[in-house]
């Protein structure tokens, strides 16, 4: 048995979203505030306490149909009207999660509860839980009594106030909004119903869309999934250094997550479940708690001896007396208090190998790094957790008193971790994501066998823990704009192994590329795809001087050659991530060959670049690229917020030796000589700077530079050209002729006019982004209380 998909529709902003689940490990990754915290606050939610409710967890958007049914019910509050107490026009704006099962049918006795038909013979099974109100009536009634009191309150304010108007005070509850703010948990309740496995993947215009539950349905008793999932969770804020809340004493192993920030109270915990002699001890344990008991009986007799003296003075005071009772003072040794101080967990400093130490160096928990505080402490509590689910040890004493079901251990493990690399070196994470399934399934019972199943989901804002994960486990968060009947942006969730198809070498080259560059794409508000080395390293520095808005942003900057940019297209067109891709325009002959002479307009030459072929705008020859309008090196697609958008060289005019000529460059190199011509002249360097210094010096027109300048990138170290960029100086001569002075050439270096013109275009969409963001959150915000 596993999680196949998990649907879930009006959890803050997941307004439907499906999450299909890996067999082992799946991760969530998106830019930030792309819902990936949502969804998982929405497992928790649902699969583990739906106490955890509160009114900022239902979708925003929603809360106008929720306060028109409170208002529509003040309009029309007669108790005879039978839509009052219909659930039909809540059901669109209630949250709901549906939870797929793929479950073999040697299971069946596990999910009997659960079965749609009595043919059933294996395959998917679907329940949905719902929070809704678990009385209309009684909800409405409370409601309708509120809102009269506060109306009565107003009047009997304006009848005693008559000498002049009065400013108008909000009372509670000001609409249902208000009045859910503090009766939520009162009236609401969350349920579970049937789903149609054949319904699972129906569409409406291509969109999946959750089945519709008919009005009759009858909703399950109980919790059908408590002998079915056994769910944990390890929080983000773990707050190392921390007291932890009080110890948990109920049993509740999910509180296990939620409490006992330090790692002595989780060894305190897993010892009281798994370990502690007194707990229903077995032969093994006769001999530590005879030990206690010896001791204990010693320390008896050294206290009272000790006592003695205080003892016979007290009796001066006539105490005891004939009746009183007599003093007496024992102890009571548990072996869990051998653990209740701050120094029960300590760290050792290790000597160097054949070395002694007389006296251990040894430091409380708080004095190691935040690191490995936090490595140590998640490692342990996935042993925990797997510990309590196989129950190791005392776990496995079933009392007579406890329900049969007990018995049987849930077949499917669900592990939730929030953002693990929170303190942890980039290695260390990476790591940590390999091991911890390992450690989930190292117990006999488990390992390769299929009758209990592990699932462990991880949400990430770290590229190292993505990189290390499978391809085929990514899901993507993508944020999207507010859509015409939702005035808040929403998400979509893009399950990255459908991205390519089966054996696909361009997801092979992906995947590789991706692996060998720790590549942050899936956390970047845009992309920028560069064709080498030399512009990986001069457009961040064109950015911070010329783009301050873009320069706020989060834009990842990818170098990957331009004969495979193209290679990332399906990934980031299901990723929908807005790019720009700086490339070369690269001539060549009708043969396919480069070209041995510059680029000429009117010469019938070819690009050999593939993205501008295969991608966008899908043309081959040279003179229609160079004509193409800049409007149109956009691509757009049908989603409104996605678009990419090409830059490569055209024809610039210039001045050179007092002539205006136009200079066709070809690649990012000689596009930066033909635009910064005079800082060229006076530039103070080696290499491929001094070539091209005495190249524009030396040069009598545009047409000898142009080949000058192709003989010198032949074979030209271009990442080694903009290094000496970063560092190089610009030689001036002062006018008297008698000094020089130098500045930095990089303080005077521009930007290329076909980079400028795509920075421009990808910071006009990170503002306008920004722009409906801002203004759909201030349309959605809901008013606050200002009195009561």
């Amino acid at each position: 048995m596993r999680i196949d998909a998990v649907d879930i529709q009006n959890f803050r902003k997941l307004k439907s979203i499906r999450i299909s689940f890996s067999n082992e490990t799946t991760l969530f990754v998106g830019a930030n505030n792309s819902g990936k915290t949502s969804a998982m606050l929405a497992l928790g939610h649902f699969l583990v306490d739906s106490h955890r409710f509160t009114t900022n967890d239902f979708t925003l958007s929603n809360w106008t149909t929720i306060n028109g049914i409170g208002a529509q019910l003040e309009k029309n509050p007669n108790p005879e009207d039978s839509q009052k107490v219909s659930l039909a026009s809540w059901i669109p704006v209630l949250p709901s999660l549906d939870l797929w099962l793929a479950v073999s049918q040697d299971e069946i006795h596990y999910v009997r509860q659960i079965l749609p038909t009595l043919d059933w013979a294996g395959g998917l099974l679907g329940v949905r839980l719902r929070y809704e109100p678990q009385q209309l009536d009684k909800l409405y009634q409370e409601y309708l009594a509120a809102t009269k009191v506060a109306a009565q309150t107003k009047r009997a304010r304006t009848e005693n106030h008559k000498d002049g108007p009065r400013l108008n005070v909000t009372l509670w509850p000001e609409n249902m909004r208000s009045f859910l703010d503090r009766k939520l948990g009162t009236h609401f309740i969350l349920r579970t119903y049937l789903l149609d496995p054949q319904k699972k993947d129906q569409k409406v215009n291509e969109t999946l869309k959750p089945q519709d539950l008919p009005d009759e349905t009858e909703c399950i008793e109980g919790n059908p999934l408590k002998a079915l999932i056994r769910v944990n969770e390890i929080e983000a804020q773990r707050g190392f250094g921390a007291t932890g809340a009080s110890e948990d004493e109920s049993g509740e192993d999910h509180k296990f997550t939620r409490e006992g920030h330090k790692l002595s109270e989780q060894l305190r915990q897993y010892y009281s479940r798994h370990l502690d002699p007194s707990d229903s001890p077995e032969p093994a344990d006769l001999d530590a708690l005879e030990a206690i008991e010896t001791s204990q009986k010693k320390f008896d007799e050294r206290l009272e001896s000790g006592f003695a003296s205080a003892l016979k003075e007290l009796e001066s005071l006539n105490y005891p007396g004939v009746t009183d009772p007599k003093l007496k003072i024992a102890t009571r040794i548990r072996p869990m208090e051998g653990l209740n101080h701050s120094g029960a967990v300590q760290f050792e400093v290790v000597p160097e190998d054949g070395k002694e130490i007389v006296v251990p160096l040894r430091l409380p928990e708080e004095y190691n790094g935040l690191g490995y505080q936090n490595l140590i402490s998640m490692v342990f509590k996935l042993m925990s957790f797997r510990d309590a689910w196989m129950r190791v040890g005392k776990a496995a004493r079933i009392t007579a008193e406890d329900a049969p079901e007990k018995n049987l251990i849930p077949p499917l493990h669900l592990v939730l971790i929030e953002e693990p690399e929170a303190h942890l070196h980039a290695q260390v994470q990476q790591v940590f994501l390999r091991q911890a399934y390992e450690v989930l399934r190292k117990h006999p019972d488990l390992k390769e066998k299929q009758n209990l199943q592990t699932q462990l989901v991880v949400s990430t804002h770290s590229s190292h823990v993505a990189h290390e994960a499978q391809f085929s486990a990514l899901r993507y968060f993508r944020r999207l704009p507010p859509a015409r009947d939702c005035c808040v942006p929403t998400s979509v969730v893009v399950n990255l192994s459908q991205v390519f198809g089966p054996n696909d070498e361009t997801e092979k080259f992906v995947t590789r590329y991706l692996r060998a560059t720790h590549c942050d794409l899936f956390f970047a508000d845009a992309a920028i795809l560069v064709e080498g080395p030399a512009e990986r390293i001069l457009v961040p520095h064109f950015i911070r001087t010329g783009f301050k808005d873009l320069n706020r942003c989060y834009v990842t900057l990818l170098e990957i050659n331009g004969s495979h940019a193209h290679r990332l297209r399906q990934l980031i067109e299901h990723l929908g991530l807005t790019t720009l891709v700086i490339t070369d325009i690269d001539s060549a002959e009708s043969t396919g060959h480069h070209k041995a002479t510059p680029a000429k307009k009117g010469a019938g030459l070819l690009t050999g670049n593939a993205t501008l072929k295969e991608w966008h705008p899908k043309k081959s020859l040279l003179d229609e690229l160079l004509d193409f309008p800049s409007n149109d090196k956009v691509k757009t697609y049908s989603n409104p917020s996605f678009s990419i958008r090409v830059a490569y060289q055209t024809p610039v005019k210039v001045s050179f030796k007092g002539k205006e000529e136009i200079a066709l460059a070809t690649t990012f190199e000689d596009s930066l000589v033909f635009e910064n011509l005079e800082l060229f002249k006076k530039l103070v360097g080696e290499g491929m700077t001094t070539k091209f210094k005495e190249a524009v010096n030396l040069s009598p027109d545009i047409q000898t530079l142009e080949q000058a300048l192709f003989e010198i990138l032949r074979d030209g170290d271009k990442a080694e050209f903009a290094l000496e960029l970063l560092i190089s100086e610009k030689r001036n001569v002062l006018p008297n002729g008698a000094a020089e002075e130098t500045d930095a050439a990089l303080e005077n270096l521009k930007t290329p006019f076909y980079i400028q013109e795509g920075l421009t275009w990808l910071q006009s969409q990170l503002v306008t982004k920004k722009v409906e963001l801002i203004a759909s959150v201030a349309v959605a915000a809901p008013k606050l209380e200002t009195a009561k």
